[in-house]
């Protein structure tokens, strides 16, 4: 069936295969093993800071009139001056070429 030379290299690359999983195996392992046995630093924070509990008081906060709102009226917004509103907004880029103009879409 097999000629001697074909067993050989079945014997040879099973040696191989095996030694390729040991290898694996015993990588594994030590990196297992480093990493069970790293000492892990952790870094402390600080403690939070003690804030003074608020006054305890019973009523709402006294109203002013105006108070913190702004009392000038609010600024309206800008608008252009007759003229530039007859002319309207200028086109960015200048009009196509008569030649890349597609023909119209005929209606059905």
């Amino acid at each position: 069936m097999f000629s001697d030379h074909r067993k050989r290299a079945l014997a040879r690359d099973l040696l191989v295969a095996a030694l390729l999983v040991v290898t694996g195996l015993v990588l594994s392992g030590v990196s297992l093993f480093k990493i069970g046995n790293t000492k892990v630093d952790l870094a402390q924070a600080t403690q939070p800071l003690q804030s003074s509990p608020p006054a305890a008081s019973d009523k709402p906060a006294e109203s002013k009139p105006g108070g913190e709102r702004p009392t000038t009226p609010a600024p309206e917004p800008a608008h252009p001056d007759p003229q530039a509103q007859k002319e309207g907004a200028r086109p960015a880029l200048p009009p196509t070429p008569a030649e890349k103009v597609a023909p119209p879409i005929q209606q059905k």
